[in-house]
């Protein structure tokens, strides 16, 4: 009796004991090719305007299927996709003793989660205008508001430990589409964790409605791949049928998302710290 009370008690502590996450490497994530490319390049960006479909997407499912729901609800008429690889630094104290390939702690994921959902500090950030030829202001104010209603703006919220589906409101005026309200969808995993922003008003350049209302979704996902970080972003589109609109807006969020991508790196050297 007593060893099988051992036995009990034992199996129901394994139980208890946190199970360890192996992330996936950055080439079982986008495949060889692209690994060897992207370790060089640190950048890769593609655009399309003719039968949009993503061509860098992780092999990562739980982003996968989000894009696909997204596709077939959307029918996206553009598709701009980047991807970057972000190195975590390395340890000051004694550099040569990191294990490069040690999966990121849960205070590491619950701190750049923490930094996605800053929407405030999106404020000011810069972006190239090819149009311009120079660098712009991409948003002038960047708010979390309580709902699309109201529009009262409310402090970035933070968390303790991600949870696995959130919702958030931001009011956002930028140079190029004007004031704007968005709905932004986050959704954490042991491994990742991504956001899915979606226009809720007309986006318009100069007096022309570029992209409707509902017919954007910019996704942010950042996989752990151990030494690094795969961040990948994804504009889809339904964007008006005028001459040139179409490679005027894919141009635009290519270079929006290098923004975008800067203010995360930024955000996450602190984290890593």
């Amino acid at each position: 009796m007593k060893n099988k009370q051992l036995v009990f008690t034992i199996a129901a502590l394994i139980a208890l004991m946190p199970v360890p996450v192996f992330s996936a490497t950055l080439e079982e994530l986008i495949g060889p090719t692209k690994a060897a490319e992207l370790r060089t390049a640190g950048f890769i960006s593609r655009t399309q305007l003719k039968n949009p479909s993503p061509g860098l997407l992780p092999q990562h499912a739980g982003l996968r299927r989000l894009i696909d729901e997204t596709r077939t609800s959307l029918g996206p008429s553009l598709c701009a996709e980047t991807l970057f690889l972000y190195e975590k630094p390395r340890p000051q104290a004694d550099s040569d003793a990191v294990d490069t390939g040690a999966n990121w702690s849960e205070a590491e994921r619950a701190g750049l989660f923490n930094q996605v959902l800053a929407l405030s500090t999106l404020t000011g950030i810069q972006y190239y205008s090819a149009s311009r030829g120079a660098m712009r202001i991409f948003y002038e104010s960047s708010r979390v508001i309580d709902n699309p209603d109201s529009k009262q703006v409310i402090p970035d919220p933070m968390y303790a430990t991600p949870p696995v589906s959130l919702t958030l409101y931001a009011r956002q005026k930028d140079l190029t589409f004007g004031d704007n309200i968005y709905r932004y969808d986050y959704h954490a995993t042991s491994d990742a964790f991504f956001f899915v922003q979606e226009n809720l008003t007309a986006l318009i350049v100069g007096i022309i409605p570029a992209v409707g209302r509902n017919k954007l979704r910019t996704v942010l996902a950042v996989i752990d791949c151990g030494d690094s970080l795969l961040i990948y972003t994804l504009s889809l589109a339904k964007a008006a049928s005028v001459p040139g609109m179409g490679e005027r807006v894919g141009n635009a969020f290519t270079n929006r998302a290098t923004a975008v991508l800067k203010w995360f790196t930024g955000r996450a050297d602190g984290v890593f710290q």
